[in-house]
C-alpha cells in the first residue's frame, strides 16, 4: 500500500466541518482545477503567487508540479506538507506547513489558499486551526509563522483572530514593485489560551520520523 512506503499519506486531520490529508491522484487534479478558477476575486493580488497570471490550464498544472515538487524534495530538515482541504467529499483548498531544521527551531509557517466559491464561510480559519494544532499539539512547534500584505484584510482578520501578533515586515519584489507584509507569529501560550475546535489526528504515529520525531 501507498501508506507503507510512504506514511504521510495516511495521516488524516479532522475538525468539526473539515478533513485534511494528502490528496490522491485524482483529488489532487480536482484541487488544480479548483485553483485554476479562482482563488480570490479578479482585479485582486492578496498573494505573492501570481495566482491570476496566465490560463487556468497553466494555473492547474502549477498546483500539479508544486505538489509533487513538495513531495520528492522532502527531507527531515526542510519539508513542506500540503494538505488538502475537504468538507465532505468535496475540495475546497490546500493547507501548507513547512519547516526547516525543525527538530531544533521548533518553528513552523503556514500559507493556504481556498477556490473563490468557498470564501466567507469560515472554512479558512478553521482549516488553518487544524494545522496548527498538528503543529502544537502533535509536532511540538513552539511557534507559527505567517505573513500576510498589508492591505489583505481577510487573512489579517484570520490571523489576528487565532492569536497572532505583529513580528516585523517582509519585503519582497515583484517585477519593478516592492510588496510589503506584515510577518505574524502566534506562540505556543497564545495558541493554548485561546477556545479553538476540536481537532483529531490520526496516522502520526506512522510518520513521525519524518518530521524528527
Amino acid at each position: 500500500m501507498l501508506t507503507d512506503v510512504w506514511p504521510l499519506f495516511g495521516l488524516t486531520i479532522r475538525t468539526p466541518r473539515l478533513e485534511l490529508r494528502l490528496p490522491r491522484e485524482e483529488e489532487l487534479v480536482e484541487l488544480a482545477q479548483l485553483a485554476g478558477t479562482g482563488v480570490h476575486e479578479p482585479g485582486e493580488r492578496p498573494f505573492l503567487t501570481p495566482w491570476t497570471e496566465g490560463s487556468a490550464e497553466e494555473r492547474s498544472r502549477s498546483v500539479l508540479q508544486g505538489h509533487w515538487d513538495r513531495l520528492g524534495a522532502w527531507e527531515v530538515d526542510d519539508w513542506r506538507l500540503g494538505l488538502g482541504v475537504f468538507e465532505g467529499d468535496r475540495p475546497v483548498g490546500v493547507v501548507t506547513v513547512r519547516a526547516t531544521d525543525f527538530p531544533v527551531v521548533r518553528e513552523v509557517a503556514t500559507t493556504s489558499w481556498l477556490g473563490l466559491a468557498h470564501h466567507r464561510r469560515g472554512l479558512g480559519t478553521q482549516a488553518r486551526e487544524a494545522a496548527l494544532s498538528l503543529a502544537f499539539d502533535h509536532l511540538g512547534a513552539e511557534a507559527a509563522l505567517t505573513e500576510v500584505f498589508q492591505d489583505n484584510a481577510a487573512s489579517q482578520g484570520v490571523s489576528r483572530k487565532l492569536g497572532y501578533e505583529h513580528d516585523g515586515i517582509s519585503r519582497d519584489a515583484r517585477g519593478d514593485e516592492v510588496l510589503v507584509s506584515d510577518r505574524l507569529r502566534l506562540t505556543r501560550s497564545g495558541w493554548q489560551s485561546r477556545p479553538r475546535p476540536e481537532v483529531t489526528v490520526d496516522g502520526l504515529a506512522q510518520c513521525r520520523s519524518f518530521f524528527g520525531g
